[in-house]
């Protein structure tokens, strides 16, 4: 769990991914186009990947993947931040973390 709470606090935002999923994919796409860029983390790229997964789901997430962090505090996976974002909650979150020039 400290890998993945040190890794979250380290950079503003964060998406837990792996490389052949889906969802994934489309949380990253929503934050490219609010001109965000997320530090992407491969958790099927690292040896401790599976560990990773398991203290992903214990931090409260309902599934492993994708899983945001948003300035060190986890968000949710694709159904969170989808309903953050119809709302209108999750602009002004990333706005700190967003690309000069975007209103």
């Amino acid at each position: 769990m400290d890998k993945v709470l040190r890794v979250a606090s380290e950079n503003g935002v964060v998406v837990f991914s792996k490389s052949s999923c889906c969802l994934c994919y489309t949380v990253n796409i929503l934050f490219q186009e609010l001109r965000v860029t997320p530090f992407i983390y491969e958790i099927d790229k690292d040896p401790e990947g599976k560990e990773m997964e398991k203290a992903i789901m214990k931090l409260g997430c309902n599934t492993p993947v994708p899983a945001v962090f948003i300035g060190g505090k986890l968000m949710g996976s694709t159904n969170e931040i989808m309903s953050l974002h119809l709302r209108g909650s999750l602009i002004p979150m990333l706005k700190p973390y967003q690309a000069q020039g975007f209103n």
